[in-house]
Parts: C-alpha cells; structure tokens; sequence
C-alpha cells in the first residue's frame, strides 16, 4: 500500500491500546536478495525496532509480536538453531536499551521449551523491565492459541479437582484470566504482514473482537509509515461487538 507524504501529520484518533502482529515474511525477503534465512530475521529485528518506537510515537500501550509459534519447532532444524541464538541475542543486547526507553517486556508462551539460558534471560528481562510503562512489549514465542486455550482450561480443571471451583463457576471471564496475556488489555488490532490472510493459532480466544488489517509488506520492510497506515485504516472503523449501528451511533 503506498504511503502518501501527508500520513505522518494526520492524527489518529483513537488508537488502538493493544496492536499484536504476525510478523511474515523474513524468509521470502531474504530469499529475494539471494539471501540466507537468517539474514532475513536478522532484518526483521531491525523492524522490531522500528515499530516499538513508533508504537510509542502513536499512543499504542501494547505491542505483541508473534515472534516463535508452536508449530515452529517444525521448521529446519538449522533455522530453528538460528532463531533459538537470534532471540537469546536479542534478550542479551536489546533489554537494556528497552529499559531505558522505558519499555516493558513481556514473554507468552510456554518458556519452558527454550534452554535454561533462554529462560533465565527472559526472568531477567521481565524482572529489570516491570516497572516500566511507556509500552509493554509482549513476545510470543513458544506460543499457539490452541496451547493458550488448553493450558487454561487445565489450569481450571485442576481447580476443580481439588475442590476450589465449581465447573458451573466457569464463565469466559475466568478462563481469559487463565491465559498467557490475562494481565494484558484485549487486542484491539491485529496486523498481518506478508499477504496471507490468516492468523495462523495466533491468539484465538483474544481475536474475539479484534480487528483484523492485511498488508502485502514483507516484515524487515515495515515501518513507522505502515504501521500508520494501519491505526488510520482502524481508526475509521466502526467496532460493534454484536451491536447494530444504529446502536453504537445512538
């Protein structure tokens, strides 16, 4: 979608506090330079970049990026290894600078498929950053709705089994405060870059309401202009959640 030079002085009106992101297209970008995959998640870090910043810029409280599902495990295992040492690298490196924008840093999924190293430096990110509130910043990696929904619902169970809940006291409301993001706001956009339409087990139960922006963009060429024009596309939106328009109108 091309960006006109008149975006950047439009004010969004009514940002969106929660943007999550599927984050497609490193490999296809870097294939199209002749490329290793690698060299194309080394690229798409420096979008990461770019969005939180912007981000921040345009009122949005919270970023998720769905940097690593479930399903990736699959993927080669030499690019799996490359993906495992990028985000320990990024951990190492970029958590101080997140500290001193003051970004929070927040890690969904189930951690304890990464390495001991992994996972004692996303507890030290998440510790130094708690306090900070300019953005939360959520990374979801080892992540998949299905895994979100069930590991709740376990959670529940065992709550029943032991006596302290009464299957009848299940309600929606208390299943989302058993997921990965139950201290977090809904989302209110999801964004999928690399044009495929789908959201791929990406926050099933959270996407209820969300809604949902496309863009051909591949990931590392995403940017502060894109991501503008997706909270203006939202915000000319009108969200109903069930209602009629006349409703929302009156």
């Amino acid at each position: 979608m091309p960006q006109s030079d008149t975006t950047t002085s439009i004010r969004i009106a009514n940002p969106p506090r929660h943007v999550a992101i599927i984050m497609d297209g490193n490999n296809r970008w870097a294939k199209k330079r002749f490329l290793p995959g690698i060299a194309g998640h080394r690229a798409g870090v420096e979008a990461v970049r770019r969005v939180i910043e912007a981000c921040g810029d345009n009122g949005v409280e919270v970023l998720t990026l769905f940097a690593f599902s479930s399903e990736n495990w699959q993927r080669p295992e030499d690019e799996v290894r490359g993906l495992m040492g990028l985000f320990l690298q990024m951990l190492k490196k970029e958590t101080r600078r997140l500290h001193k924008n003051q970004i929070r840093l927040r890690v969904l999924g189930d951690v304890s498929g990464f390495s001991e190293e992994i996972q004692q430096h996303i507890r030290e990110a998440e510790a130094l950053t708690a306090e900070n509130s300019k953005v939360t910043l959520a990374i979801a990696a080892n992540y998949g709705g299905q895994g979100d929904i069930t590991q709740a619902a376990q959670q529940l169970a065992t709550k029943v089994k032991a006596g302290e809940l009464e299957p009848e006291q299940i309600t929606p409301q208390l299943l989302q405060e058993h997921l990965y993001t139950a201290d977090l706001p809904l989302p209110d956009l999801c964004i999928r870059t690399g044009g495929d339409y789908r959201i791929s087990n990406f926050m099933l139960w959270q996407f209820a309401y969300a809604e949902l922006y496309f863009t051909p963009a591949l990931w590392p060429d995403f940017g502060a202009p894109q991501l503008r024009e997706a909270l203006l596309d939202f915000s000319g939106r009108q969200r109903r959640y069930g209602k009629s328009s006349e409703q929302i109108e009156g």
